[in-house]
């Protein structure tokens, strides 16, 4: 038996439908999803990078629509296309965001960024939930998905938008994971550390990959190893998976310990020996 064939499809037979799936971490999760035996839509506005996707797995098992998260019409037709096209939907996973404008300082954000932060993050996060839910509570099952950040946890750096509308992320998560377990549906969401992808290396200012990834390795906790885009992608698999059954409500850190560690008692003591 060959080692393809002897691989544990552990979506096998489900539906899932990704937003921001044409790049970055959702496209990494994409292509997992559908090794595992997934029918995986993307919903993304990039609509080139979408059908590369699509052409470059080559199956019928994926398939790429136009999707601004923040235009309802637009969510509530790729939960319908889902639906007419796998004749069902099993995993929502509302991963499209926005790190937004790089500004730190709160006299200087600009009110229109954090109101677009909030519209992507966190309106696109509830209209995915929304749609999906209306599929799934008469199904009576499913599983709701979010990508929040370590934002949602600490603070350390980025933008006050993008960290309030991922504590939304993470707090909407809980809600709904109340409301909907009562027709067998799990909602959970993903807080990774810094991933050295597109957006975060834009964030910096940089365009090197390794760069980007020294970068965090300099300030990680759990050294000799760098969170990459699979390992994210692979957090959302198990999530996904009927081996997380009875897991609904968590915010799931990828952060290698890094929130257990106030990291500013380094700073302090470098001082002190200057």
């Amino acid at each position: 038996m060959s080692s393809q064939s002897s691989v544990i499809k552990r979506l096998d037979g489900k539906v899932a439908l990704i937003t921001g799936g044409a790049s970055g971490l959702g496209e990494c999760t994409a292509k997992l999803f559908v090794k595992h035996g997934a029918k995986v839509l993307i919903a993304d506005i990039q609509d080139e990078l979408g059908d590369s996707v699509r052409q470059e797995l080559g199956t019928e098992n994926i398939s790429y629509v136009h999707c601004d998260i923040t235009c309802e019409s637009d969510v509530e037709n790729a939960v319908n296309l889902a639906v007419s096209k796998y004749g069902k939907l099993d995993i929502m996973f509302n991963n499209a965001g926005t790190l937004g404008d790089n500004e730190a300082r709160v006299t200087h954000v600009s009110t229109e960024d954090f109101k677009r932060v909030f519209d992507i993050n966190v309106l696109g996060g509830f209209l995915g939930a929304k749609y999906a839910a209306r599929v799934m509570v008469p199904a009576k099952k499913g599983c709701i998905l979010f990508t929040s950040s370590l934002a949602s946890k600490i603070s350390f750096g980025s933008p006050h938008a993008y960290k309030a509308s991922k504590h939304a992320v993470a707090g909407l998560t809980k809600s709904l994971a109340v409301e909907l377990g009562e027709y067998g549906i799990r909602v959970n969401c993903i807080s990774p550390y810094a991933i050295s992808t597109p957006m975060f290396q834009k964030s910096m200012g940089i365009t090197d990959k390794k760069k980007g990834e020294d970068m965090i390795a300099a300030s990680s906790v759990l050294k000799g190893t760098v969170l990459e885009p699979e390992d994210f992608a692979h957090a959302a698999l198990y999530l996904a998976s009927d081996e997380a059954k009875f897991i609904s409500g968590v915010n799931l850190p990828l952060d290698g310990g890094y929130s257990l560690s106030n990291q500013s008692w380094k700073v302090g003591f470098a001082a002190l020996f200057e």
